[in-house]
């Protein structure tokens, strides 16, 4: 079953652009992933420090190896220095 995710994150300002080049390197590289079906990267318009990523997983399983991997490992040590508040996710399914 697809796992779909919505990811909110907001960077603290002065550190918006070094949160940017690490979200850029997770999404390029979780895009590599065998279980990763989409995985994109959007900067909001209004409020340049948050960022949303929209995810598919093929299963439970591909996500719980993604939460191994060295890119998602080093976003999160940098997420506790760079951002404003705490992350949130949304585990969504399809309707449309």
């Amino acid at each position: 079953m697809e796992i779909n995710l919505t990811v909110i994150i907001k960077s603290k300002s002065e550190c918006r652009e070094e949160l940017k080049a690490i979200l850029v390197e997770l999404s390029r590289n979780s895009k590599k992933e065998a279980a990763c079906l989409q995985y994109d990267l959007h900067q909001n318009i209004e409020d340049p420090d948050v960022f949303i990523l929209h995810e598919v997983w093929k299963n439970n399983e591909g996500l719980d190896l993604h939460k191994k991997q060295s890119h998602f490992l080093k976003f999160n040590e940098a997420s506790e220095l760079f951002l404003e508040e705490k992350i949130t996710v949304f585990t969504t399914s399809k309707i449309g």
